[in-house]
């Protein structure tokens, strides 16, 4: 456990000294994203669309959210978010959308949030806006392009979408990865989740630790036993008052 602890904390101090001298210690992610990424195929959920404000002197007034084309959702809701009034513009859909055994013709195309008053989002800040969808569409993912717009009229467009096996573009939509209903969820090209890659690697470094420990532990043991057996030969020999065994009186 000791030197469990003593690795974990070189670690840390490792990774602070990094930060010290590089000024980062992960890349950071500013994009607008949705959260979770993934979910699956029939199912319901609430995703949350994250703004991370990039801009040192501007805010952000207003998030535009399109929903895919290609992946119409019978059910969207939005919830309040404080001093953020929300629209939303619907499109008709052919063939219709089956929702609980009833046909849905308009499905919601576009939502757009706008802040009022101070509501806006700061330099250095970020906001979430919560959205209920479902049933999700038998798709592989839902690309959902967003517009971000600052109070000094600059918009930033976040709609390039994922291109497989390249390097994340530019400007990148926000995607949900959809698995089929039953299947374990799974990253893009058939990857493990992060989730569970992480706990393999949590695994194998506790189990690394533990035996290290209980090694230490055993030599520890070892050393105290043969410790005490010289200690006591020495004390033995160098007593003068040890006759076979028997002590002499207290005069």
């Amino acid at each position: 456990m000791i030197r469990h602890r003593r690795t974990v904390g070189a670690a840390a101090a490792l990774a602070l000294g990094a930060v010290a001298v590089f000024g980062f210690a992960t890349p950071a992610s500013a994009h607008v994203t949705v959260d979770p990424e993934q979910a699956e195929q029939g199912g319901y959920g609430r995703f949350t669309f994250r703004v991370p404000n990039e801009s040192d002197t501007a805010s952000t007034t207003k998030l535009e959210i399109f929903l895919p084309e290609n992946a119409p959702v019978g059910s969207v809701s939005t919830m309040p978010v404080p001093g953020w009034t929300v629209a939303v513009e619907k499109r008709q859909v052919d063939p219709p959308v089956q929702v609980h055994g009833s046909e849905i013709t308009e499905v919601i195309s576009k939502i757009t949030w706008t802040a009022g008053g101070d509501a806006a989002i700061a330099p250095g800040t970020f906001q979430e806006f919560p959205v209920s969808m479902g049933p999700l569409p038998e798709v592989d993912q839902m690309v959902f392009k967003a517009l971000q717009t600052y109070s000094d009229d600059g918009v930033v467009r976040w709609i390039d979408e994922p291109q497989p096996g390249g390097e994340e573009p530019a400007a990148p939509a926000p995607v949900l990865t959809l698995a089929a209903a039953g299947s374990p969820t799974e990253g893009p090209a058939g990857a493990p989740a992060p989730e569970a890659v992480a706990d393999e690697d949590d695994e194998d470094g506790d189990g690394l630790a533990v035996g290290l420990g209980v090694a230490g532990l055993v030599a520890g043991v070892g050393g105290l036993v043969l410790g005490g057996l010289a200690f006591s030969r020495t004390r033995r020999a160098a007593d003068p008052t040890d006759r076979g065994g028997e002590a002499t009186p207290a005069s």
